[in-house]
């Protein structure tokens, strides 16, 4: 059975904001179609980390869909989760519309923050137009990774959990139950936005800075301090043992894909 909330914001919300929809998926395999999504969750934020919304849903799965071995091999690692995920599961029909109407109904313009988007936003997308035909969220989703890429530094691939900057880490749990992790990517996303603006804020102090770039003819880019620290911190080490890898399978639950 699916369940949404929605809070009354503190401020009055302009219909032109962006308000940032966290989003998790758990699925029995790495794409939609030949495999099912099981449970999914959005945690609708603004960008100062108001909370002011959550929706989650197990599924039933897909007609002739079935579990893609690596992936059930992994779920068999996470019973909890598991047995979570198949509480009460619904119709993707009924909780697909209920859910396009509660992202309908959200203030502001809804944008789709994921991590990975490619995964997430993959499952979301062919399951609403499959199920209700429109997504609230156009064509385009915003993936934490690219974020986090962008904002340190580092190589793309080292951009995981845990070699981003601590205080950019909530104590929230991550649990591999969909609203669990959905609320806590997205808190990860409100803070890396926060320091997002405070480096805005430093570049446009810089002499001759036109916002083209981030160097704006700087040696090297401008970062605030946590994503400084991270990017030196990868930079200076020598193992790789938990960047990505491809013997890591088709799933996103690996620790390289957080």
């Amino acid at each position: 059975m699916s369940e949404a909330m929605s809070r009354t914001p503190s401020r009055i919300i302009p219909v032109d904001e962006e308000i940032f929809v966290s989003t998790d998926v758990e699925a029995d395999g790495p794409i939609p179609g030949p495999h099912s999504m099981l449970s999914f969750a959005s945690a609708a934020y603004t960008a100062d980390k108001e909370l002011i919304g959550t929706f989650s849903a197990n599924l039933e799965c897909l007609p002739d869909a079935k579990g893609h071995p690596l992936t059930m091999k992994w779920w068999k690692t996470e019973p909890e989760a598991w047995a979570a995920c198949r509480v009460a599961p619904e119709d993707p029909a009924k909780a697909l519309k209920a859910y396009v109407k509660w992202v309908e109904k959200l203030p502001g313009k809804p944008v789709f923050v994921a991590y990975p988007a490619g995964f997430d936003f993959t499952f979301m997308f062919w399951y609403m137009m499959r199920f209700v035909g429109r997504c609230p969220f156009s064509w385009s989703a915003l993936d934490i990774k690219t974020l986090a890429f962008a904002m340190t530094g580092m190589p793309y691939r080292k951009c995981i959990k845990p070699r981003l900057p601590q205080v950019w880490l909530d104590p929230l749990p991550h649990t591999h139950v969909a609203l669990d992790d959905a609320l806590e990517q997205g808190a990860l996303f409100c803070n890396m936005l926060a320091e997002l603006r405070e480096q805005q804020k430093t570049l446009a102090e810089l002499p001759g800075w036109r916002g083209a770039g981030l160097t704006a003819n700087a040696d090297a880019p401008v970062f605030g301090s946590a994503a400084a620290k991270a990017a030196a911190e990868a930079e200076a080490a020598e193992s790789n043992d938990d960047a990505e890898s491809p013997a890591t399978g088709p799933g996103k639950d690996s620790p390289a894909h957080r």
